[in-house]
């Protein structure tokens, strides 16, 4: 039987375009809410299409710490801290545990090579680091961390017109294909945010037996199972304004792009739930 009481809090957050500035890479305009964050004990759990080194370093810089999702839900993984946690089926992974929801990248790798034969398509594997860095805007050492792949790829379709046809491809293999902020992803069948989010709230809510109230911050397509799986969704607006369509009931849009937007609607949910 759950303990009455008030339901916890989670985040859950993709960084680029949400906690984090598309153009700049600026997280600096989110550390109130951050550190109202910490000051609660709020879990902050990353959830984007970044790599598991990079979403360690970010956590590093930020002085963070919390687990986090990775590559689109392709892999959880919990920090030594968590480890009273009955995470389930786990396996050891750089002093992380690991739940595995996404199929391994040598296989998408082998996809997106077959691919090739027939689409327009160059994924990260096929780049070199002053690519990746060039597209992305990264510095080489970082742009190597985003290299640094384990269930999902990272592409480029020149020819836009063949995306449907390559979406059918994919789901012939076992695959499906989202779209980010900049690039095209391709992940295993089964695996996105919203399930990943699912996961962990599950975890937490076990855990602390009682119920887990749920926040989520997403400005792109591959975020919206984030904010589907999410009791408060919150949708951060494009840099020139705009917003993805996207329909869900309660949902908050935040008033700026990129950090600024999430801290301050960061801020006005906990203080209209910690009142």
């Amino acid at each position: 039987m759950k303990r009455k009481g008030k339901k916890r809090l989670i985040f859950f957050t993709d960084i680029d375009g949400s906690l984090m500035n598309r153009g700049d890479y600026s997280w600096e305009p989110a550390r109130p809410a951050l550190n109202r964050l910490q000051e609660l004990n709020i879990p902050l759990v990353i959830c984007t299409s970044r790599t598991r080194m990079e979403v360690t370093a970010i956590q590093e810089e930020m002085g963070i710490t919390g687990p986090i999702i990775v590559e689109n839900g392709g892999g959880i993984f919990f920090p030594e801290g968590y480890v009273t946690l009955p995470v389930g089926s786990v396996i050891i992974s750089g002093g992380l545990r690991c739940i595995l929801l996404g199929k391994p990248y040598g296989r998408v790798r082998s996809f997106m090579d077959e691919a090739k034969g027939g689409f327009s398509v160059r994924g990260f594997g096929d780049m070199s680091v002053g690519e990746v860095s060039e597209l992305t805007g990264l510095p080489p050492d970082k742009a190597a961390l985003a290299q640094a792949r384990e269930f999902t790829e990272l592409f480029v379709l020149e020819n836009e017109d063949e995306l449907p046809d390559l979406e059918l491809l994919a789901r012939s293999r076992g695959f499906f294909i989202t779209r980010g902020g900049r690039f095209f992803h391709c992940m295993g069948m089964g695996s996105d945010k919203g399930v990943a989010v699912a996961r962990v709230q599950e975890i937490f809510a076990r855990n602390w037996n009682r119920g887990a109230l749920t926040v989520g911050f997403g400005d792109s397509p591959n975020d919206f199972p984030l904010l589907k799986a999410v009791n408060i969704p919150i949708l951060i607006p494009q840099e020139d304004g705009t917003f993805e369509e996207l329909d869900l009931p309660g949902l908050i849009r935040a008033p700026h792009p990129g950090s600024r937007g999430w801290n301050e609607a960061a801020l006005q949910v906990v203080a209209s739930k910690h009142r």
